[in-house]
């Protein structure tokens, strides 16, 4: 269940990129995968198409309908603003902080390793 606090913060952002509801050809088909019979026999695969981009979003990550809907919707707001602001999108910032923080961890291991290897290298020579 998505909680109205999230629909509202989406389509917040919606607005923001310029994606209007009017703009989106929605379609449902049979899902695939786990969830046995509820997932085979139901139409809770949401393609998602938004028109003046022709960016196609497929979601099917969950068994209720609704909530593929939005994360579909969700999706699509994600493509849109990496295709209007590139490095600067919300997720291109979040890969080059994910960077950022795997560099200063590897940094600091080699440091300690260094270290290490100083110290240990002392003793032997005593």
């Amino acid at each position: 269940m998505v909680t109205p606090e999230k629909r509202a913060a989406l389509a917040e952002r919606m607005d923001c990129l310029g994606i209007r509801e009017g703009d989106l050809e929605e379609s449902f088909v049979r899902g695939s995968g786990k969830g046995g019979q509820k997932v085979n026999k139901t139409n809770n695969c949401v393609c998602l198409r938004h028109v003046p981009t022709g960016i196609v979003v497929k979601c099917h990550r969950e068994r209720e309908r609704e909530v593929n809907r939005f994360l579909a919707r969700r999706a699509l707001c994600d493509e849109v603003d990496h295709r209007l602001n590139g490095t600067l999108s919300a997720r291109q910032m979040e890969i080059a902080r994910e960077r950022k923080r795997k560099s200063n961890r590897m940094r600091k291991r080699i440091r300690i390793q260094c270290r290490k290897g100083i110290d240990t290298g002392s003793e032997n020579e005593s």
